[in-house]
């Protein structure tokens, strides 16, 4: 899966209302041949900035599970990837270029919404021109840029793997 099929695959997901850490999950872990509906599953609450309360945006941490994925450990008898944390960082670089005009990384201040407010939430998911069209973008460029840094580090260089 190339970086550009990335993007649209996650777009399309958070178009279809995966959440956006869901959705730019999916995308890297089909990349690189690991998608598990499982642990899809346990990322669906790092929506709206971690568990809705507008925090670091889920797009961020979608791209984080998917590094972790390839490099940290599973359990206490393996050993961790020293390459995690710098890929992780670059990462974070990366996605901090992306919403520097949005003035930050949390979901607040992307999406520029109060996940308690029941009728923002609506407007949000209902309007075809709320802030979730900005989330839509996000969340492919996203994708685009894990895409983009995976193959970079050698993981996943075009076809899943």
């Amino acid at each position: 899966m190339t970086p550009e099929q990335m993007r649209d695959k996650a777009s399309d997901l958070y178009s279809r209302r995966f959440h956006c850490t869901q959705a730019v999950l999916c995308a890297g872990l089909e990349k690189i041949g690991k998608v598990n509906e499982e642990v899809i599953k346990a990322f669906g609450a790092f929506g709206g900035g971690i568990a809705w309360s507008g925090r670091t945006c889920g797009a961020l941490t979608g791209g984080i599970g998917v590094i972790a994925s390839i490099f940290g450990r599973g359990n206490l008898k393996s050993t961790e990837d020293s390459r995690m944390r710098p890929i992780c960082r670059k990462f974070i670089v990366e996605f901090e270029k992306l919403t520097h005009v949005y003035g930050g990384t949390d979901c607040r201040d992307i999406a520029r919404i109060n996940w308690q407010d029941e009728e923002m939430v609506k407007t949000f998911l209902n309007d075809p021109e709320s802030s979730r069209k900005v989330c839509v973008q996000l969340v492919g460029d996203t994708a685009f840029a894990l895409g983009r840094l995976l193959e970079a580090e050698g993981v996943g260089n075009g076809t899943s793997e």
